[in-house]
């Protein structure tokens, strides 16, 4: 859930069920693998139910659980943070990159996507 991708898919099914395809549109720039393996998790999580019809071609839908539901507004109203700071964010991340004020102690750490 904490991933970037999983903040996005719980925004985008806060809004209602969606087919795989349509979801991928709404998050936009999520390889469709990624997509799966974050729907996978989600699910796994039990943020997320996924809906299989036995019709051909086959159709999936997704939608939020009942938990799901629960951490959807918590998720939204993070993602508004973040906007709203992105500007501060990504200025405290220059002054580390540039060796400034508070040196990082994460340098070269990997960003999870």
């Amino acid at each position: 859930m904490t991933s970037r991708w999983g903040v996005l898919v719980l925004i985008a099914l806060s809004q209602g069920t969606l087919r795989f395809s349509a979801l991928r549109r709404k998050v936009g720039g999520v390889s469709e693998k990624m997509l799966a393996q974050t729907l996978l998790w989600l699910e796994e999580d039990g943020l997320v139910v996924r809906h299989a019809f036995a019709v051909k071609p086959p159709h999936v839908e997704y939608s939020l659980s009942e938990l799901g539901q629960q951490v959807g507004p918590i998720v939204e109203r993070l993602a508004d943070w973040i906007e709203s700071n992105l500007p501060q964010i990504m200025h405290q991340r220059r002054l580390k990159e540039d060796g400034g004020p508070g040196e990082s102690h994460n340098a070269g750490r990997d960003r999870q996507g």
